[in-house]
C-alpha cells in the first residue's frame, strides 16, 4: 500500500512540475511579445532586452524538451547547450550595443505604462512559479526541477531591474536608468551563457544528471 501511495505521489508531482513548466513557458511567450512591442514603441533598450531574454528562456526549455524526445538524448546534449549559450551571448551583445548607444547619444526612452505593468506583474508571478516548482522538485528529488526554479527566480531579478529603470525614467527623468537596466540584463545573459556552455545552467542540469549516470555506469563496469 505504501509503495502504491509513493508511486501515486510521484506521478502527481510529475504532473505538477509539467504544469508549472508549461505555465512558465506560456507566460514567457506572452511576456516576450508584449515586452518587445512595448520596448519598440518606447525606444527602451531594457524592455526589448527583457523581451528577448524571455524568448531565449522559452527556446532553452523547448530545446531541452526536444532533446529528451530523441532516442539517444545524451548524444544531443552538448549541441543543445551550445545553441542555448550562443543565443545568450548574442542577446548580451545586442543589449550591450543598444544600451551603450543610448548612453552615448543620450536617447531618452518614452514613458511605458505597458512596460511598467508587465514587469510589475512578472515580479509578482515569477517567485510563485519558482517556489511551486522548487517545492515539488525537492519532494520528488529532481535536481532538474529545483535548478529550473532558480532560473525562474533569476527572471524575477531581471523584471525588478527593468521595472526600477522604467519607473526611474518616468518619475525622476533618469533617462540613463533604462540603459543601465539593459546592461544588467546583458550581464545576466553572459553569466547564463557561460553556465550553459559549461553545462551548469538550469536548462542543462539534466545534462549533469546524465553525466552522473554515465559515471555510475562506468563504476559498475569496473
Amino acid at each position: 500500500m505504501t509503495a502504491t501511495l509513493a508511486l501515486t505521489r510521484r506521478e502527481t508531482l510529475h504532473r505538477r512540475i509539467r504544469l508549472i513548466v508549461g505555465i512558465t513557458i506560456a507566460y514567457n511567450l506572452i511576456e516576450a511579445v508584449i515586452a518587445i512591442a512595448a520596448g519598440s514603441v518606447a525606444s527602451s533598450a531594457a524592455l526589448i532586452g527583457f523581451g528577448l531574454d524571455s524568448t531565449i528562456e522559452v527556446l532553452s526549455a523547448g530545446a531541452v524538451a526536444w532533446q529528451f524526445t530523441r532516442r539517444d538524448p545524451e548524444r544531443w546534449e552538448k549541441p543543445t547547450l551550445r545553441v542555448i549559450a550562443v543565443a545568450f551571448f548574442a542577446l548580451a551583445a545586442y543589449v550591450t550595443a543598444t544600451s551603450v548607444a543610448a548612453l552615448v547619444t543620450a536617447e531618452r526612452p518614452e514613458h511605458s505604462t505597458v512596460g511598467i505593468v508587465l514587469t510589475a506583474v512578472s515580479v509578482a508571478v515569477m517567485p510563485f512559479l519558482s517556489f511551486a516548482e522548487r517545492r515539488a522538485g525537492r519532494e520528488l528529488g529532481s535536481a532538474t526541477a529545483v535548478a529550473d526554479s532558480k532560473q525562474t527566480l533569476i527572471c524575477t531579478y531581471l523584471s525588478a531591474a527593468v521595472l526600477i529603470g522604467l519607473v526611474a525614467n518616468s518619475l525622476l527623468g533618469w533617462w540613463w536608468a533604462d540603459a543601465v537596466a539593459g546592461l544588467v540584463i546583458a550581464a545576466f545573459a553572459v553569466r547564463e551563457g557561460i553556465e550553459a556552455w559549461k553545462g551548469d545552467a538550469c536548462a542543462t542540469s539534466v545534462g549533469m544528471l546524465l553525466e552522473d549516470d554515465d559515471d555510475e555506469h562506468h563504476d559498475h563496469d569496473h
